[in-house]
């Protein structure tokens, strides 16, 4: 490898800006940042539906290296924390090196001269030595295929394609999903629709999520004193933290509590027996993600909205009607349905050593040595990969370990002039069975519908440890584990 090689990371996101930032701090220069749409912001570009925030504390949720002492309000809200992201990219020059409105439609490893051949969706040839794809679990909506659709004289879109030219005022609405983002949504719309018909596959697990200001005096002390700034991060991560071991848990008493106390909750707030028994999950909280709100139950009980548990037959042209054939009129529909999770790397096909499709490599669940290299595909490094995410604390620090490994590998084969290195597969086999291992132990393979799950029910996007246990992984750098090509300097 050179002193310099060429470097594509693939997203504008936090995981890409972060990546950008770390590999300049390491002395390499020659990189660029790919990205699809017109500006930086990852999901937080996408999801900017009314009431977008994030369900981690602000402190927790942001790059430990660039960190926000003027956050507003406890749980950000997605224009602060678009305004962070542009903020941090403006501080560190990235205009300078990112593409945008550029999507990577293909990518193959030539071998003869240890490169990564990207072709973009307009046909223009990219070359690097190495690729970093910041693409991450939460980047291509999932619009379930109902029949009719395509017949529906209305308006439909996704929560992550919000129609900001549609007003909903006096509208019939019909929300299908109630994940993360109908939570956050629906009570910001509730008032100002006419009706509104909210589809339920599965109940989710909601607790209240007190958001409390963050006023100018603590503002200007975390200004002022850095370490009162990091002392309460650390004390919001390790509160988190104790939760991956005894909540998560399948069986534990934690868990058993947590899900009590869940459903008490529950039963203050809503007063109605039949729509509570529709809202109460039949699985142990934890299984899915759990949700936090404080008006999601409350605007559940409004006079212009009902909640349906009925499965959706059909789109027709001016609503939805369901399995038992009722009609649920409609000039809107407003999919809260998630987004591909299980997909990694989607819409692109790497295609690695000896003319191996990482699709089809994945066939039965994405694997990857701790979710960042895959045996096979040389000099390609993902953040956010298999197996990273987290039910209980920031995937930012995640990231930030990644970041830290991907950077310090490619410092080691810099200083040893490797010009690609490729995993070994028993090492991507040993790792992903100590994974499955310690997975029987938590609650997400128990029998609930999750997007933590693929369709033959491996997790295969949760991380089953602590994060200390995935920081101390990470730290350990060694190219031991890896095939070296060694052809001199590319």
């Amino acid at each position: 490898m050179s002193a310099d090689p060429r470097i594509v990371i693939i997203g504008a996101g936090i995981a890409g800006i972060g990546t950008a930032i770390k590999l300049r701090e390491a002395g390499f220069h020659n990189f660029e940042i790919i990205e699809k749409s017109a500006e930086f912001g990852g999901t937080w570009l996408d999801n900017s539906y009314p009431g977008a925030s994030c369900d981690v504390p602000a402190h927790l949720y942001t790059l430990s290296f660039e960190p926000n002492p003027d956050w507003s309000e406890t749980f950000a809200g997605q224009p602060e924390i678009l305004a962070h992201i542009r903020a941090t990219a403006a501080k560190h020059g990235l205009d300078e090196v990112v593409r945008f409105d550029t999507e990577i439609a293909a990518a193959a490893w030539d071998h003869d001269t240890t490169e990564w051949v990207l072709h973009t969706t307009t046909g223009e040839e990219i070359r690097a030595t190495v690729v970093v794809s910041g693409l991450g679990q939460l980047n291509r909506p999932s619009t379930p295929p109902i029949p009719g659709l395509d017949t529906f004289q209305g308006t439909a879109f996704h929560s992550a394609r919000w129609n900001h030219d549609h007003d909903l005022t006096g509208r019939r609405v019909a929300v299908v999903g109630t994940g993360a983002s109908a939570v956050q949504f629906v009570p910001e719309i509730a008032e100002e629709v006419a009706h509104l018909d909210l589809f339920q596959r599965s109940a989710n697990w909601v607790l209240p999520r007190e958001n409390p200001p963050i006023g100018e005096t603590r503002r200007r002390r975390f200004r002022r004193v850095p370490g009162l700034r990091r002392l309460h991060r650390l004390g919001i991560y390790l509160r988190f933290e104790l939760l991956v071991n005894q909540v998560f848990n399948t069986g534990s008493m934690a868990n058993k509590k947590a899900t009590e106390g869940a459903t008490k909750y529950l039963d203050s707030v809503i007063a109605d027996d039949q729509l509570r028994a529709a809202l109460t999950p039949d699985y142990p909280i934890g299984c899915t993600r759990i949700l936090g709100h404080d008006t999601w139950y409350p605007s559940l009980q409004r006079d212009n909205v009902d909640v349906v548990t009925t499965g959706i037959r059909e789109i027709v042209a001016d609503g939805l009607v369901t399995d038992d054939g009722a009609h649920h009129e409609a000039d809107t529909i407003i999919f809260g349905t998630g987004f591909d999770t299980n997909n990694f790397l989607a819409p692109i096909d790497f295609i690695g050593r000896d003319g191996v499709s990482i699709r089809r490599r994945w066939v039965q669940g994405a694997e990857a040595y701790l979710g960042i290299t895959v045996a096979d595909f040389p000099n390609l490094f993902m953040l956010y990969g298999p197996n990273t995410n987290l039910g209980h604390n920031s995937i930012i620090f995640m990231i930030e370990q990644q970041i830290h490994h991907t950077v310090g590998l490619l410092k080691r084969m810099r200083a040893d002039e490797i010009a690609a290195i490729d995993l070994h597969r028993h090492e991507q086999d040993r790792f992903n069975r100590r994974i499955q291992r310690r997975m029987d132990k938590r609650v997400w393979v128990t029998d609930c519908s999750s997007w933590y799950k693929n369709e033959s029910g491996k997790v295969v996007n949760n991380w089953p440890g602590s994060t200390i246990d995935y920081w101390w992984k990470c730290r350990h750098i060694s190219l031991d584990r890896y095939e070296t090509i060694s052809g001199g300097r590319v």
